[in-house]
């Protein structure tokens, strides 16, 4: 037989896994265990918490099993039989039981295991290679993803061909513990989550706040110079507006309950499109009005399932960049060319040079005339071939409301991230009674386009600390520089250095502390500050400063006024260099 595939072995590494966490507890109650990208897992109600020593021994009993090259053979048995060999297991009863009455049922047995399974599995278990394989860790989850069914405990477990794969990838794990934004964002001081005034909602510290100011300015300087003009919205609205837009009846699960407002129920907003429809029928428009293009920094309250939260990748409350183009549709073509060379110069700007963009067509159920969507998708094509954009085609993968591009970068690790969509909607339009006088003086419907450049602050940030592992570049890091006078005698002249760098609009800090000088420059190593300004009697003599950098690298004696400008230029051209 040859080598079987990956998914294969993995999806009977959770079987070999299974086995041997009955051996250590012989009444657990098995859920379900599938074979996922990098290995695999296993869900199980037990009587205690698992710890690490109990991996080790899981671990141990799977290597006994691979030695011991056990056989996977498969039965297939009858809905009967499978209710009486799994008698014991609640979670297997509640899986037969939800089973067609076609189905054929089967069984896979290893040794003294037996476990419901469609398979398929490899010959027996000593394909898998004992140092290929290891349990990372223990998480909790909900049986079926439902937060009012058991909480169970899910053991994960990474397997690859051979060693040198599983090694490469444990490295790859601590380089990505190494960037967590949840880890950087405590020890950088940046942000903080707080389960007991509200999961999935942001606090923001000084230092995660002023990076977020910093984005926020860029961002508003960049929609102005483009054309935009930018909105402010309320965050909550009456309930004819959700039910006019459709996120009643579409979008009501991810939606909060609605609170009494003199009588009248009020919903906090999950977008912000509908409130931008209301601004544009305040006037009659003209053709000679549009194009429109406003945008806003939203802030926005969408249910997630407690399971998927994920520091700020994942969260409740957050702030769409959110925009909108409403045109006539022999403006369709420019204003698309336009707005994907504005998202990528501003992707670029933050130092995402590998974007992957993806054209997503009409699905089999649309709403809009199709010589409207023709002309849409068109547009979206014509405007990435006109940027020579190597584009994949998600055929049938737009919303039923309109065609779209995504834009996802790859980060410095070379995950791909979802960041920018380019959205037309052919629904809200419709649905808001949306015209505009046309040069025939008849009202015809606007081309409404939606566009979320960074997706939100949030998530982006959560990207940005990663990417740069919480050494951003120096326009965008909250303190650029530390001053760090040696002894007493330079505190004077430390202070006038300081002042000068805030005169020249560059986020400075002194460290008046009374520890040694190395010892100083640590801890702004550490904070991930990008230039450490030393100073003793030789640069106080000389006006100067004596640079170091985060990378440990010393620039030596560098005139004040010199190193300002030298800061400003990196600064003004958003260099990654230092």
């Amino acid at each position: 037989m040859e080598q079987p595939n990956l998914e294969m072995m993995r999806h009977s590494a959770s079987h070999i896994m299974a086995a041997a966490v009955l051996k250590l507890f012989p009444d657990a109650k098995l859920a379900i265990g599938p074979a996922i990208d990098t290995g695999f897992y296993y869900d199980f109600d037990l009587p205690r918490p698992l710890t690490t020593e109990d991996l080790s021994k899981i671990s141990d009993l799977m290597k006994e099993s691979i030695k011991a090259r056990q056989s996977f053979e498969r039965s297939e048995v009858s809905r009967a039989e499978a209710m009486e060999i799994f008698k014991d297991q609640p979670y297997k009863l509640e899986l037969i039981a939800d089973l067609p009455e076609d189905e054929t049922i089967s069984i896979y047995r290893q040794g003294d295991f037996v476990d419901l399974c469609r398979g398929p599995h490899i010959a027996h278990t000593g394909y898998i290679k004992a140092n290929a394989f290891a349990l990372l860790n223990v998480a909790g989850a909900y049986w079926r993803g439902d937060e009012k069914r058991p909480m169970l405990q899910r053991i994960y477990g990474t397997l690859w061909n051979n060693k040198e794969e599983l090694d490469a990838y444990l490295k790859q794990l601590e380089e990505l513990e190494r960037r967590d934004h949840r880890r950087l964002g405590r020890e950088l001081d940046l942000f903080s989550l707080h389960e007991e005034a509200g999961a999935g909602l942001v606090y923001w510290h000084p230092k995660g706040a002023r990076v977020r100011t910093i984005i926020e300015d860029f961002w508003r300087k960049q929609h102005y110079d483009g054309g935009y003009d930018i909105l402010y919205t309320p965050h909550i609205g009456r309930s004819w507006l959700w039910e006019t837009s459709g996120h009643l009846v579409n979008y009501r699960e991810n939606m909060y309950s609605p609170m009494d407002i003199d009588g009248q129920d009020y919903y906090i907003k999950p977008m912000n499109c509908p409130f931008h429809i209301l601004i544009y029928k305040t006037q009659t428009r003209s053709y000679r009005d549009l194009p429109l293009r406003w945008a806003e920094l939203g802030t926005v309250y969408r249910y997630e399932r407690s399971g998927v939260l994920h520091g700020l990748m994942r969260v409740r409350g957050f702030t769409q960049d959110d925009a909108h183009i409403f045109c006539t549709p022999e403006q369709i073509e420019d204003e698309i060319l336009g707005v994907l060379r504005f998202s990528l110069n501003m992707l670029r700007a933050f130092g995402f040079e590998q974007i992957n963009p993806y054209l997503a067509t009409r699905p089999p159920k649309a709403i809009g005339e199709p010589a409207q969507w023709d002309q849409a998708t068109e547009s979206l094509r014509k405007a990435l071939q006109g940027e020579r954009l190597a584009y994949e085609v998600d055929e049938g993968g737009g919303a039923f409301y309109g065609p779209k591009i995504d834009l996802k970068i790859k980060d410095s690790l070379g995950r791909e991230w979802q960041l920018t969509t380019i959205q037309f909607d052919f629904n809200e339009p419709e649905r808001f009674d949306m015209t505009y006088v046309g040069t025939d003086g008849k009202e015809h419907r606007p081309y409404m386009v939606h566009r979320a450049l960074l997706g939100s602050l949030e998530r982006f940030m959560g990207v940005l600390i990663e990417h740069y592992a919480g050494a951003f570049p120096l326009w965008l890091a909250p303190v650029q520089a530390k001053v760090i006078p040696i002894a007493d005698r330079h505190q004077e002249y430390a202070r006038q250095v300081m002042a000068a760098l805030r005169a020249a609009d560059l986020r400075v800090e002194l460290d008046e502390s009374s520890e040694r000088m190395n010892a100083k420059i640590r801890t702004a190593q550490l904070a991930k500050i990008p230039y450490m300004l030393v100073i003793g009697d030789r640069e106080v003599a000389a006006n100067a400063v004596s640079v170091r950098l985060r990378t440990e690298q010393d620039l030596g004696d560098i005139p004040v006024e010199a190193f300002i400008a030298r800061a400003q230029g990196l600064v003004e051209s958003h260099s990654p260099e230092l």
